[in-house]
């Protein structure tokens, strides 16, 4: 076997956990061979170099052998080799920190049980308090 579809190979060395995603991949360009957008029946060959866009993140893998049906996880190691750069998973970690992990307490919306309190304190407070006319 000289040539394998890329889509075939992607789904093969779990890089997506279906043939149909790996296929919508490329169709919508997320994969690159060569800096150019590949179509899902592209054939590959061993030494190539994928790049595979999952925003934030670019990964990179070099195809050392190929595989046209799914594979354990502990065999991938065998047929594709990760060169995606250190600074591509900063990125990744950027992006997870700045997100709603850190939002404090108190802000944003208030949870259920919250809210009843609020809606409790509401209905507490006499209504001659808020009468501005006089």
């Amino acid at each position: 076997m000289e040539e394998v579809r890329i889509d075939k190979w992607l789904w093969a060395v779990r890089i997506f956990k279906t043939r149909t995603a790996a296929s919508e991949a490329c169709k919508k360009g997320r994969v690159l061979i060569g800096g150019t957008a590949v179509k899902p029946s592209r054939n590959i060959r061993v030494g190539e170099v994928i790049k595979v866009r999952k925003p934030p993140v670019t990964y990179s893998f070099k195809v050392l052998g190929l595989a046209e049906k799914r594979m354990g996880a502990r065999l991938v190691s065998e047929y594709m080799e990760n060169v995606t750069p250190p600074e591509q998973y900063e990125l990744l970690e950027l992006n997870r920190i700045s997100g709603f992990v850190d939002r404090q307490r108190g802000t944003g919306r208030p949870t259920k049980k919250e809210r009843r309190d609020l809606d409790q304190f509401a209905d507490d407070i006499p209504e001659d308090l808020f009468n501005w006319d006089e």
